[in-house]
């Protein structure tokens, strides 16, 4: 079959392709990556690029998503158009671009104890609070003689016992094949590799000749849809070494859940995302382990936090029945498995521990979360919020835990948007607007490209506030000097082309405005569906735990403004940085943390929104800013009340 030549710019980089092929999977060969919310469905018009030179071939979807003039000027959709029999050149404009995204790789565990009383174990036992998954013990073993004749495992059995207090020691058969030899080849001093994740019957995992117990590491993984966060951790006294993060490799499948679920289970099967997912990680330890000067080898022991359908992807487990009614996971807890089965690379015995799921769409990374945040071991009644694709929930304290999960859409994520974007180089993330005057800051401090979801929010809640749209998120004022009607429908110019990459305005539309409307109030009404059924309100949350890399950039008081977060004292929401991640180190280090995990996934009673009768009211009560219901948000009422009596005035 006769070879294409493909050539992107403005990299000028050319790869070879067979015709039939599509764009974006070329441009993926080529180590380019090129948005798609869909996952090359052709449903979200993200993968715009323009022919340069040459021919392809198109199918009818790009119709939804280019007019006239872009399909003239050689624009079209990269996951629907394709290589023919002969060289094309392309170029991928900034938008389309997956940029370095903004990853969060820090987090605030917020407290952590171990309980006051051993009965709250799932141990009848105590155990210390610093007590990692797995633990090196040196052995110096007296040599075999004729009256001290215990095999040589019992030998080792014997010496553990000094320092293990459990009795029901267990070993994996890999470990006896070569024992008795490496034992009497080095004086009968060896390095027992013992994992403790259920501490009343500890397992070795590895023998290896010598003292090697000051090297023991182990890897905590943040496991997010986006991007992946992994940190080294020296599990002899828990000092983090190192932490890298960037971009999950799936989302050449899709960049949500639900188009990667598609690609599992009626495209081209799991083993393109199980690899994509294993790719990024092992990317992220090679890093770490140079960093650290330490060998793959040391590393004994992963902890992942990731949603459940993450979680399944990971582990090579068909995640279909997730997302079709009832919504079953294949497990929620799951098994400990041999990282080299997954390809991860560590010691040939390493072992890799998932955090417990509560149901499909509320996965380990919620588990984690509650962990690091302490809700489960306070008095006080606590929410933790995750908000992306999906905004996950939970209420509750050290006696109950309820949780929820609201699918919000991609807008905070700069899906659906005209000018939307991900959280990269050049996105508009904060917005400011006085009369006439509007300020803005790109992340990177980069030429704008777009806005993102951060962007957004900041940018609605000034339209709001200075009445240049009303509370239905219709425009108003029509002769601001930033406010233009294309094709019937109006938009605000944040940047003039002037200003940006591509010379064309970044603009916040009235859809646009439309569809954050939608996002946040899915958000709220699901925390307000949470509370009613408990008979509660929003002032009854004595503290609100903000989670996740979105929560990092969010302005909370515009938050409270447009009715995404509810409308209580700013010292009672915190954000806690990602607190997937932290919740991951703590169970790495501490097999208590790690039982905790498990109670708390147990504890936790889950609602499920979409059948629950009073989720759609809400739901509806809140496509309003900030809400239908105004007393709910005293002090927003209040500063439009005062914006409206100071515009009259003038």
């Amino acid at each position: 079959m006769s070879r294409i030549k493909v050539t992107f710019q403005p990299e000028n980089r050319t790869v070879d392709a067979h015709p039939g092929e599509a764009l974006i999977d070329v441009a993926a060969r080529a180590d380019l990556s090129i948005s798609s919310l869909c996952g090359g469905q052709g449903v979200c018009g993200k993968c715009r690029v323009k022919i340069v030179r040459g021919l392809a071939n198109s199918s009818s979807k790009i119709l939804g998503f280019l007019d006239r003039k872009e399909l003239e000027a050689g624009f079209r959709l990269a996951c629907q158009t394709e290589i023919t029999d002969q060289d094309v050149e392309i170029w991928i404009p900034p938008e389309s671009r997956q940029g370095e995204e903004q990853i969060l790789t820090t987090d605030q565990v917020v407290r952590y104890e171990r309980p006051s009383s051993s009965a709250e174990l799932p141990s009848a036992r105590e155990i210390p609070y610093y007590q990692p998954l797995c633990r090196k013990y040196y052995v110096d073993l007296p040599p075999a003689t004729i009256t001290d004749n215990l095999s040589d495992l019992d030998r080792i059995y014997r010496e553990l016992h000094k320092k293990i207090l459990g009795n029901r020691l267990t070993t994996e058969f890999s470990c006896l094949v070569g024992l008795a030899q490496l034992l009497r080849e080095n004086n009968w001093q060896a390095t027992a590799t013992v994992h403790l994740k259920d501490p009343d019957c500890p397992c070795i995992r590895a023998i290896e000749p010598g003292d090697t117990s000051a090297r023991n590491y182990g890897v905590a993984i943040d496991v997010g849809t986006t991007t992946i966060v992994a940190q080294l951790v020296n599990l002899r006294n828990g000092e983090v070494l190192g932490v890298e993060g960037s971009m999950n490799q799936q989302a050449r499948y899709g960049e949500d859940v639900i188009s990667r679920m598609i690609f599992a289970c009626s495209l081209d099967g799991l083993d393109p995302l199980k690899n994509a997912v294993t790719t990024t990680i092992n990317t992220l330890v090679d890093s770490l382990v140079t960093g650290a000067g330490i060998s793959h080898s040391d590393i004994s022991c992963f902890v992942a936090a990731g949603n459940t359908t993450m979680s399944h992807l990971l582990l090579g487990l068909e995640p279909c029945a997730i997302r079709v009614e009832p919504y079953i996971p294949t497990a929620n807890r799951f098994p400990p498995v041999k990282a080299a089965d997954l390809g991860l690379r560590a010691h040939s015995n390493a072992v890799l521990h998932c955090l417990p799921c509560v149901s499909s769409y509320v996965g380990g990374d919620i588990t984690s979360g509650v962990l690091a945040s302490g809700i489960s071991d306070q008095s006080r009644i606590s929410a933790l919020i995750d908000i992306g694709t999906n905004g996950e929930i939970v209420v509750g304290n050290n006696e109950w835990l309820v949780c929820c999960s609201a699918s919000a859409g991609p807008a905070f994520e700069g899906g659906g948007t005209k000018c939307g974007m991900r959280a990269t180089k050049g996105a508009i993330e904060k917005v400011r607007i006085r009369g006439a005057g509007v300020h803005y800051e790109t992340i990177g401090g980069f030429g704008a490209t777009g806005v993102c979801g951060s962007g957004l929010i900041d940018a609605i809640a000034e339209l709001l506030m200075e009445h240049i749209i009303d509370q239905n998120g219709k425009f108003i004022n029509f002769n601001h000097p930033r406010v233009q009607v294309v094709e019937e429908v109006p938009e605000f110019v944040i940047a003039p082309g002037t200003e940006t990459e591509s010379g064309d305005s970044v603009v916040v539309t009235e859809d646009d405005i439309g569809n954050l409307m939608k996002s946040k109030g899915a958000i709220l009404a699901a925390m307000k569906t949470l509370l009613d059924n408990l008979g509660m309100g929003f002032n009854d949350l004595e503290q609100i735990y903000v989670a996740g890399g979105f929560g990092a950039h969010l302005n909370i008081e515009k938050s409270i403004v447009i009715g995404m977060l509810p409308d209580l004292p700013l010292e009672r929401i915190r954000f806690i940085g990602n607190s997937s991640l932290g919740g991951a180190r703590l169970t790495l280090l501490s097999s208590h943390a790690f039982q905790k995990a498990e109670a708390i996934a147990k504890q936790m009673t889950y609602f499920e929104l979409s059948v629950h009768p009073g989720f759609m009211n809400e739901f509806v009560a809140a496509l309003f800013l900030p809400h239908t219901q105004m007393e709910l948000f005293p002090t927003v009422r209040e500063r439009l009340q005062r914006r409206s009596e100071q515009a009259g005035e003038l």
